[in-house]
């Protein structure tokens, strides 16, 4: 069997938004499905549009989530010379021409075609003039004007295009440099590309590439379209929707495990399993279970699974994940202590940055308090049992959630209140907020002595009327 050679190639003019992850995700799963060749390369012939920092931000956003290339990057405006030596062979094979059409004519015969009803398309006054080379010269490629171009799709089945329907399309501006159909053909035949994997918006792009490949009398690879990403307005995936960008969804503290089960699911199925591992992933991907109906894209799902590798993951991993995300802390918190820490919020968060915000109260004083909860719970009748508590708290030989259970339970049976009652100031004293962990954990992981300090700071606000 051939050696299968996937690619992703990204323009850097602007982050890796999620429809070229996804992307880009495909096409690393069928590499690695198959234990064959994943390549990057970077699209920059775009001059204008084009920065250094967004080709960092894409080697970045892949980095994170695990997708490592095994040849790139490659830079297409590194690769200039080949793209001229390949023009010449179109050239010298009279499969395309020189062409000195300003542009302003261009624009006036397209305008005219468009007002007579026609499709705006070159209407071939070069195509036979045998134009030499000249410094305002471009190179057109000779399209055959009869018969139908098709393929195979590899999602969507069989599909055709009239050729009559293609125009002499650009391979080469004035400038030198080669335009985007021609480029990736030139890439693809270079890097022993077999199989194309991209979005359904490039199946125009397909014939053109098809017949180019024809001309130069090299087979083309496999071709795959996959469905696009919509919103859940059925409309195409953009900021409007939310974040779009991977760094963006890094950022608003979620897992780059949690973002390849998502994308990777986001059209594509095994069976009825929703969470995968990475091994998972490259043992049963095929283009076989992609769907060819677009993929609708849900946070709240993303969430979800985000929410599942919080608590998959040891206490300690989750621990470095989180540490960036204490922007509030003036220095790095002892892994151990945040360990201990994050298996009380691994369930009740959905996002690092939610978790971080609910960690606070373990690094930093509570108050001030929340006014609600402090008008509910922190009143002058709740100051004896926050006294007995400390009291109590002060004498217990070992503090642990088996003796704090017996603390408020023996309380509880002396005083004759709930334990709701007895706990929910408590609550609010140590952490702000009526809504928290397990209170018996908060304490074990406080300890002892800023337990007791917690405690007499809301006994003190509340002698002092709640000021």
């Amino acid at each position: 069997m051939t050696e299968v050679r996937t690619r992703f190639s990204p323009s850097p003019t602007g982050a890796l938004h999620l429809g070229g992850a996804h992307t880009a995700l495909f096409n690393w799963l069928i590499a690695r499905h198959y234990r064959g060749t994943f390549i990057l390369r970077i699209e920059d012939t775009d001059k204008e549009r084009s920065k250094a920092q967004f080709v960092t931000e894409i080697l970045d956003a892949m980095t994170w989530l695990g997708l490592d290339w095994d040849e790139g990057p490659y830079r297409q405006s590194e690769r200039l010379p080949i793209y001229h030596e390949y023009i010449q062979r179109l050239v010298e094979r009279d499969a395309a021409y020189y062409c000195n059409c300003p542009p302003q004519d261009l624009e006036a015969r397209r305008k005219a075609a468009l007002a007579r009803g026609e499709k705006p398309k070159y209407d071939g006054h070069c195509r036979d003039l045998k134009l030499p080379a000249g410094p305002n010269t471009a190179v057109r490629f000779k399209t055959p004007q009869t018969g139908v171009t098709h393929w195979d799709d590899q999602i969507k089945g069989p599909i055709a295009f009239d050729n009559q329907e293609l125009d002499d399309l650009v391979v080469q501006r004035a400038d030198g440099i080669p335009t985007y159909n021609f480029a990736v053909v030139v890439d693809d035949i270079t890097m022993g590309v077999t199989q194309v994997i991209r979005g359904e918006d490039h199946i125009p792009n397909t014939p053109r590439q098809l017949v180019i490949y024809e001309a130069l009398g090299i087979a083309p690879p496999l071709f795959a379209h996959m469905p696009l990403m919509l919103g859940k307005d059925r409309a195409k995936l953009s900021k409007r929707h939310g974040a779009v960008s991977v760094t963006a969804y890094r950022e608003q503290g979620y897992l780059p495990q949690a973002l390849v089960n998502y994308l990777a699911r986001l059209g594509w199925s095994h069976g009825d399993q929703e969470i995968f591992s990475r091994d998972e992933l490259i043992k049963y991907f095929s283009l076989d279970h992609v769907t060819t109906s677009p993929g609708v894209f849900d946070e709240e799902k993303l969430q979800w699974l985000n929410s599942h590798y919080f608590k998959e993951l040891p206490p300690l991993e989750l621990a470095r994940e989180l540490t960036p995300f204490l922007h509030y802390l003036s220095e790095a918190p002892d892994q151990e202590y945040l360990g201990r820490v994050v298996t009380t919020l691994s369930a009740r968060s959905k996002t690092l940055v939610e978790m971080a915000e609910a960690a606070r109260f373990y690094f930093q004083d509570p108050r001030p308090y929340d006014a609600k909860a402090t008008q509910k719970f922190l009143t002058p009748t709740a100051v004896p049992n926050i006294r007995e508590i400390a009291a109590r708290l002060t004498q217990l030989p070992e503090v642990n959630e088996a003796a704090l259970s017996q603390l408020f339970a023996d309380l509880g049976q002396a005083t004759g209140l709930k334990m709701v009652n007895l706990a929910q100031p408590v609550r609010v004293a140590l952490t702000g907020k009526t809504a928290s962990p397990g209170l018996f954990e908060i304490i074990n992981i406080l300890g002892r002595d800023e337990t007791l300090r917690r405690l007499e700071n809301a006994i003190e606000f509340v002698e002092r009327g709640g000021a």
